[in-house]
């Protein structure tokens, strides 16, 4: 494609999942009408501008905003309605003509598969985290399983100098996370009511903030494991209807609950300012090349990775 005014072709390296890109696929994901060309998260280098842009660069690296019109301020319908690889087409191809505004510049101390993994998994932990959460040190954070954003969770609440409980499935991935700086520990299969369980971590006080990914179903876990006046972030839709905040859900407990979706290019931009100083690398559990993307999305649908999925150009 030829960049129009405003707009930057892009040469894609590479590109991340998200499970929204597996519902997208099973055509199960509301409101997207096909043909379209699937993914919201890549990453890749300018290769030309259309007339009028001077944000980028031809042999800049960059990765696109999940939301190619919000690049500062709250979150409008109109800005929320040009997402990647659902409103308007995605990334998994190896040329992309996008908006010049709607692109972040990656650091050199990330590959073009490290960058792909953050416009849609990163930036919505890090909203959650900290413009919606306004997390602070010593706070206690519930990362819930081991899929993108809440390992991307787990790693900015430890930048940031907050405790972190995680929960999955898995005692191989518990032991993964812990590696990462996981406090607390919990198996949601061994443990059923495991609300009891972070409270337990907690010395009965809960948790001061929830990335909630599963949905409707953990939801009220989620209420009961958190701290009065505490902040739950509703993320997902993993058991299949995203959470709402119900009071017949929280009773008379005081919290704030706010839905995430995703965030601006100025969060971008901050997140990966707070990246830098360690260097603070993405999780990727597995790379998969172009003609595998079929098989890729399928390995997300089997909940077997640990982190980020990620497909090379």
């Amino acid at each position: 494609p030829q960049p129009g005014p405003g707009q930057a072709l892009v040469r894609i390296h590479a590109v991340s999942l998200n499970y929204r890109d597996l519902i997208i696929a099973k055509g199960t994901y509301p409101g997207t009408k096909t043909p379209l060309v699937p993914v919201s998260d890549g990453a890749g280098e300018v290769v030309a501008v259309g007339p009028g842009v001077t944000r980028v660069k031809p042999g800049d690296r960059v990765a696109p905003t999940f939301f190619q019109v919000w690049t500062d301020g709250e979150r409008t319908p109109e800005k929320v309605a040009h997402a990647l690889g659902g409103g308007i087409p995605g990334v998994l191809a190896e040329y992309v003509c996008l908006d010049a505004e709607g692109l972040a510049l990656l650091p050199d101390w990330l590959s073009f598969e490290e960058g792909a993994t953050l416009p849609c998994a990163a930036v919505t932990a890090w909203n959650a985290l900290v413009p919606q959460g306004g997390l602070k040190p010593g706070q206690t954070v519930l990362a819930q399983g081991t899929g993108g954003v809440s390992i991307f969770a787990l790693q900015f609440a430890r930048i940031l100098g907050a405790r972190v409980i995680l929960t999955s499935s898995s005692d191989d991935k518990l032991q993964r996370g812990k590696q990462l700086g996981a406090e607390g520990l919990v198996n949601y299969k061994k443990s059923p009511d495991w609300a009891a369980e972070i409270l337990a971590l907690t010395g009965g006080q809960g948790v001061d903030h929830v990335l909630e990914v599963g949905g409707a179903a953990t939801l009220p876990l989620s209420v009961r494991a958190t701290k009065e006046g505490g902040h739950i972030a509703l993320i997902g839709l993993l058991t299949g209807a995203p959470g709402k905040p119900d009071p017949a859900v929280t009773g008379n407990k005081p919290l704030r609950i706010v839905s995430t979706y995703v965030g601006s290019r100025a969060m971008f931009e901050d997140m990966l300012r707070a990246m830098t100083p360690q260097k603070t690398k993405p999780v990727i559990d597995r790379v998969f090349r172009f003609s595998e993307a079929r098989e890729a999305l399928r390995y997300m649908e089997s909940g077997g990775h640990f982190g980020k999925i990620v497909i090379s150009v």
